[in-house]
């Protein structure tokens, strides 16, 4: 008998404790989405997020802002983890992923206070977000890649919820034209954005943003020894070994006693790069970009003047990182060494030419007229803002706007947004509760009602009342139709089709299913155990 009431009194202390641990993990999450939570949607507010040097950063996206938190607690990084895997997935969506993940947490925490175990309403939270993801196929429209008015709206609508949402009707043609160019519609299954690149350049307006056909570089021409700044007809190579004297293997240093002694080390040193520059000439090469060095000068002011009088154009300090997009868009072969750079290496472009764009804000490089057959696939955009901060949101949204449309290519199929996705799910998953009964049925039926936190906060954001909302967005979808979302414009619920208000299927179908696994991942947790480091 006493046995029996010492186990039965470590079972319930070990119960308690595990409660209590998961009470400690679940607070802790919802504290991260109650955060993140007034960024969602087109009308929700801004993070301003220092860092300990200074910087400032302003963003909406939900991502960005939980990458950049210091969060300590091993289940709040959870949530930070959660919105970088929707990022990676869909590109769109990371503030609702949390948002979702927040409102399954609290209503999962209401059904533990009812007395009910966490492995039935787990395996209750999976069977709802299968169900989800059915009704979610149910109601969605299919996408024609060459009918660019479909992924043109759903490009502006993730770009509205955006800093530089005034500027959505230009930026999202961009994005979009973009990934057309990069892949073809007919059999393209997924989009490779390293095909696409960015290139940040301060000093204009965000409507100055565009896409170029062909390469730039926000690299300067040397200058140093009166070299050219515009080539046409231009032979462009590209190496990766340094136009400058050797260095010893070892640490060494050489005495120089007399000035014949130095008048031969600088007449080597001459010769040497003489030598190597005419090599170079001699391909029939007049453009030449140099990667970046970090043990020696990749260039100097000696073999310059060589390259001015050979009359070839110089662009130096070209990251590593840059090297196989750069190779991939001229269709040139980096030559890592003299010997290997030959002829049959050079890329033709029909002009180079610098872009001088005022005394402080320095100059891009241009390369048009390309003639690789792999230019088709590649593709450069030009991004433009008057401050830092801007020009790191507006980089950050064309992304975004990238992924969306990369989201299409994926599962060529489009919803309704505005919150008409969710609370058309929680309205048939109260329903489907109701055929299935037991205590899933309880779990199922809360888990369709935490949906509804989706359309009251973009009601709650937008300003407007989220309990007269919500209530008319519920009838509306109980009288079956379907599309009706939360029009914050005009402050009412409305036809999100009819408004242009859509988004692609795969950013609420990855939104539920990673907010449902990290939820379910977090109640299964009973104890923290820490380790000596």
């Amino acid at each position: 008998m006493a046995l029996s009431q010492i186990s039965e009194g470590k079972q319930k202390a070990n119960d308690e404790k595990g409660a209590d641990v998961r009470m400690t993990n679940i607070i802790a999450a919802k504290a991260v989405a109650d955060t993140v939570r007034t960024s969602l949607g087109p009308k929700g507010m801004d993070k301003m997020i220092q860092e300990p040097r200074g910087e400032v950063l302003i963003s909406n996206d939900g991502a960005t802002i939980l990458a950049k938190m210091k969060l300590q607690h091993p289940t709040a990084k959870m949530m930070a983890e959660l919105s970088k895997a929707q990022d990676i997935e869909a590109g769109d969506g990371t503030t609702s992923v949390v948002v979702i993940a927040g409102a399954l947490l609290g209503a999962a925490q209401k059904l533990l206070n009812k007395g009910i175990h966490p492995q039935t309403i787990t395996e209750a939270f999976l069977t709802a977000a299968e169900k989800a993801e059915e009704i979610l196929e149910g109601v969605a429209v299919p996408v024609d890649l060459s009918n660019r008015d479909q992924l043109l709206q759903s490009a502006i609508t993730s770009l509205n919820s955006k800093v530089v949402s005034s500027s959505s009707d230009m930026l999202a043609p961009i994005a979009v034209d973009a990934v057309l160019k990069v892949i073809d519609p007919a059999t393209a299954t997924n989009v490779d954005l390293s095909d696409i690149r960015l290139v940040k350049k301060l000093g204009a307006t965000t409507d100055e943003t565009e896409m170029v056909e062909g390469l730039v570089l926000t690299q300067r021409a040397a200058r140093n020894a009166g070299g050219p700044t515009r080539v046409e007809n231009a032979k462009v190579g590209l190496i990766q070994f340094c136009l400058s004297a050797p260095k010893t293997d070892m640490e060494s240093n050489i005495q120089v006693r007399d000035y014949t002694q130095m008048d031969r080390l600088l007449r080597e040193e001459r010769t040497l790069l003489a030598k190597m520059v005419k090599q170079i000439a001699k391909t029939g090469c007049n453009v030449l970009l140099v990667q970046k060095s970090i043990l020696r000068d990749a260039v100097t002011d000696l073999s310059l003047d060589f390259c001015a009088k050979a009359k070839i154009m110089v662009v130096r300090d070209v990251e590593r990182d840059d090297i196989e997009f750069i190779s991939k868009i001229l269709g040139v072969e980096a030559a890592a060494s003299l010997d290997t750079f030959t002829a049959d290496k050079l890329a033709t472009a029909g002009l180079v030419a610098e872009d001088n764009l005022g005394t402080e804000l320095g100059s891009i490089i241009r390369f048009t007229g390309l003639t690789t057959k792999d230019q088709g696939h590649c593709v450069s955009v030009l991004v433009r803002a008057s401050n830092q901060m801007l020009l790191d949101e507006t980089e950050r949204s064309i992304h975004d706007a990238l992924c969306v449309v990369r989201s299409l290519v994926k599962k060529r199929f489009l919803i309704a947004g505005g919150s008409a996705p969710e609370m058309e799910v929680s309205q048939k998953l109260a329903a489907y509760a109701r055929t299935v009964g037991g205590v899933t049925a309880v779990c199922i039926e809360q888990y369709a009602e935490a949906l509804e936190l989706i359309p009251y906060t973009l009601a709650e954001n937008a300003g407007l009342q989220p309990v007269e909302i919500v209530t008319q967005l519920r009838a509306a979808h109980a009288k079956g139709d379907k599309y009706a979302g939360i029009n914050v414009k005009k402050c009412c619920v409305s036809d999100m089709y009819a408004e242009n208000v859509v988004q692609p299927l795969l950013v609420s179908t990855s939104a539920l299913n990673m907010a449902t696994e990290t939820v379910r991942m977090i109640l299964k947790i009973d104890d923290i155990v820490l380790t000596r480091g």
